[in-house]
């Protein structure tokens, strides 16, 4: 079977409390692993510094042990659909961090999950939560979002980003939104996301394409996204063109490039001035 081209680059965001680009001290909360014929990539559920979550390890740590675990799977059963193998790796890392932490608790560390495979005549692809995977069959480009989680409370989010990033106003609004999303994650009419049930896997959006069909194919963070759903400066094509032409890592100079014109998120209210941010280009 011919493998697909792939090329990734990902970086560290900033705190929640801080202005500053990632540092030696604020560990990339996302993660991406790649076989020659598959890509997984991750984002970890951060949360400020003091908000408890009954682990002793965070978001990075659970991000970068799922994302093994589910790369290992893949490898080793490639018979397994997506979702079957999503869940398999979660069982399997839950049944070691129950060993040292509460995994009943609600803020127990989750993540953000896509993953596309590559078979001799179709391409699988899942998202499960806020990634985005791109399906460009050189006539249009197709986006595969999981926008539930911002579909909970719009209002809650709204005032968790409206306050400027390191201020006590903005750092009360944001504790009280995770709060209560968390009493909606992992449950019916609620979202769903990577974390201590493997029954999450199978809600996540799954599916195939004939892999004649596809010209190109993107794995993306929202801390890339951000270009297109926040920024408003690109479309999903030109995410592709820039990656394609001159690289991922441009995607990534992009984002901070328009982050760092408000820097004070007054024109574009956001958590984090700087989101951890990570973009893969698969060529078939």
């Amino acid at each position: 079977m011919k493998h697909p081209q792939i090329s990734f680059a990902t970086a560290a965001g900033s705190s929640f409390g801080g202005a500053g680009e990632g540092s030696p001290c604020r560990a990339n909360e996302d993660w991406v692993g790649a076989l020659p014929d598959a890509v997984v990539v991750l984002d970890g559920a951060g949360v400020p510094e003091g908000v408890d979550t009954g682990c002793v390890h965070g978001a990075a740590w659970y991000a970068a042990e799922l994302g093994q675990r589910a790369v290992r799977r893949l490898g080793a059963h490639p018979e397994l659909g997506l979702a079957d193998t999503l869940a398999a790796a979660i069982a399997d890392l839950a049944a070691d961090h129950r060993l040292t932490c509460d995994l009943g608790h609600p803020g127990t560390p989750s993540a953000t999950v896509a993953m596309v495979r590559f078979r001799d005549s179709e391409v699988d692809y899942l998202v499960l939560s806020d990634a985005t995977v791109l399906l460009d069959d050189g006539h249009r480009v197709e986006a595969v979002c999981d926008q539930r989680n911002h579909a909970i409370s719009p209002e809650l989010s709204e005032s968790s980003r409206r306050h400027v990033p390191g201020r006590p106003d903005h750092e009360q609004a944001l504790r009280h939104s995770i709060t209560v999303v968390r009493e909606h994650r992992n449950r019916p009419g609620g979202f769903w996301i990577a974390s201590a049930d493997p029954a999450a896997a199978h809600h996540a959006f799954t599916g195939s394409r004939p892999r004649s069909a596809l010209r190109r194919v993107a794995l993306l963070t929202d801390g890339v996204t951000r270009l297109v759903e926040m920024f408003g400066v690109a479309g999903w094509p030109d995410l592709l063109d820039i990656a394609e032409h001159i690289g991922p890592r441009a995607l990534l100079e992009k984002v901070r490039t328009w982050e760092n014109r408000d820097r004070e998120a007054a024109r574009w209210p956001r958590t984090k001035i700087h989101d951890d941010a990570t973009a893969v280009l698969c060529l078939p």
